[in-house]
């Protein structure tokens, strides 16, 4: 059995040999929206009950504006009962099209929302570091209290106040007096 993996695969190789993939990358975010708000949709289209006739045409129906492609993809994949696949396919798609376009998806928590200038400066001071253009995406969480945590693929770097309250604090309670 195929997986997300290989199907978002698949879809890219075939979408960059079209030259569409930029066109393509839009309507996977439009289809994965779909399907993580509406559950319930993956399940229907999963139906053994129902024939393969009816779901395929069900799927064809609700992604009809969408690139054919995309939709013949989310057609095999409600063919052969791997539609449940289908959100790892398309992230799968997203982070292909991410890393073939030099893209950096970077998550900045701060204690209070950043502004549109400061997420720019910091898009750009990273950017610059790591060779690549960041796209920041801002989560406030007040329990860091200042300063800022920055997290993309399998890194963080950690300039929050806790964690250097807490690096403090454990250096005084490991401090021999």
């Amino acid at each position: 059995m195929t997986g997300g993996k290989e199907y978002g695969k698949a879809l890219f190789m075939l979408t960059e040999e079209c030259a569409t993939t930029d066109a393509v990358v839009d309507d996977v975010r439009v289809a994965r929206s779909v399907f993580i708000e509406n559950p319930e949709y993956i399940k229907l289209l999963d139906t053994p009950s129902l024939p393969k006739s009816e779901r395929v045409a069900l799927a064809d129906k609700t992604f009809s504006t969408l690139d054919d492609s995309l939709v013949n993809l989310i057609k095999i994949m409600t063919e052969s009962h791997t539609v449940n696949q289908f959100i790892k396919a398309a992230d799968e798609y997203l982070a292909l099209y991410d890393e073939s376009r030099g893209i950096l998806r970077v998550e900045a928590i701060s204690a209070i929302s950043l502004s549109e200038c400061q997420l720019a400066a910091i898009a750009e001071k990273l950017g610059a570091m790591l060779g690549k253009r960041a796209v920041i995406t801002n989560t406030v969480d007040p329990s860091i209290l200042g300063g800022m945590k920055l997290r993309y693929g399998a890194y963080q770097l950690d300039g929050s106040i806790k964690t250097r309250l807490e690096k403090f604090e454990k250096t005084l309670k490991n401090t021999i007096i």
